[in-house]
């Protein structure tokens, strides 16, 4: 017990303000790289992973294994190139979403918000998606936000019209050309329709009795997940209105309820676009009054 103490004490007069900061910046590491695989199917794969490490690292230091520890040292590079490899599409999105954490102004396609037209627009998608639900005919509409979407409006037939609640049952009736794949919508227009979405690679789906959703509701995740849109479904089975959004979906909402959260998302950005601008223009001033002193 002596021992174990002296032990300790050696390692507590060992430790400075260096040694404390390489530890919080190994732990900042690994937090990070938590956060951009959780809930994801990379989040197993880690898992495995660092048990294999910690599994390798008792058997080279605990047991004289002279091949075995010549192996790990041979494979160990190969491993540090695949790792990244094999995360990809988790770190893709984990950077994406650290990208977009700096962003606070609320633009669309170099304009800012105009909340008008995003209300009439609003209640365009909540009416078609009501009638689509009444009629149980499946659609996929997907609301820009800050990130653009042109990779995936490319992917479809462009439109360019002014949202209606008619316009959008015209486009997801049933055996019409542009039925299949998503409506995008950027402000008050109707930019895209029959888009290819990526799908979720989200383990949601696998943990949630919706495991069972089809391929639009899986797009809908995916769009969610890689950039900030938002996506409302329709389900051809059920009829059922679903919400998806930061890779998070909301099952079963009503009318109602869809309405007042999308005006909520869009209101809450105009208000962080509004101080934005009031702090750029009090910035202006001063500057400016610098200037004339």
């Amino acid at each position: 017990m002596d021992d174990l103490f002296s032990e300790i004490l050696f390692l507590i007069q060992r430790v400075s303000w260096l040694t404390i900061l390489d530890l919080i910046l190994v732990s900042a590491i690994f937090y990070v790289l938590l956060i951009v695989l959780r809930e994801t199917q990379g989040r197993t794969l880690m898992r495995g992973v660092i048990f294999l490490v910690i599994m390798i690292s008792l058997l080279t230091t605990l047991v004289n294994l002279p091949a075995f520890s010549w192996l790990v040292s041979i494979t160990l590079p190969s491993l540090l190139v695949a790792i990244p490899v094999i995360f990809q599409p988790e770190l893709r999105r984990g950077l994406e979403r650290i990208g977009r954490a700096g962003s606070s102004t609320f633009t669309l396609r170099g304009s800012t918000i105009n909340m008008e037209a995003i209300k009439s627009m609003i209640k365009d998608v909540v009416s078609a998606s009501s009638r689509l639900s009444a009629f149980r005919q499946g659609a996929l509409i997907i609301l820009q936000r800050r990130d653009d979407l042109y990779e995936y409006e490319d992917t479809g037939i462009k439109i360019g019209a002014q949202v209606s609640a008619e316009l959008l049952l015209q486009i997801f009736y049933p055996n019409t050309p542009l039925h299949d794949g998503a409506a995008i919508i950027v402000v008050d227009r109707i930019t895209a329709a029959a888009c290819i979405m990526p799908l979720s690679a989200s383990g949601v789906l696998n943990s949630s009795p919706e495991r069972q959703m089809g391929l639009r509701h899986r797009a809908a995740l995916g769009i969610s997940e890689t950039t900030d849109a938002i996506a409302v479904v329709v389900s051809e089975e059920t009829g059922a209105i679903s919400l998806a959004h930061r890779g998070r979906i909301l099952r079963r909402i009503s009318a109602d309820k869809l309405e007042n959260v999308l005006i909520a998302f869009y209101t809450q950005q105009a208000e962080i676009q509004e101080r934005t601008n009031i702090m750029h223009w009090i910035n202006k001033v001063i500057h400016f009054r610098e200037k004339q002193e």
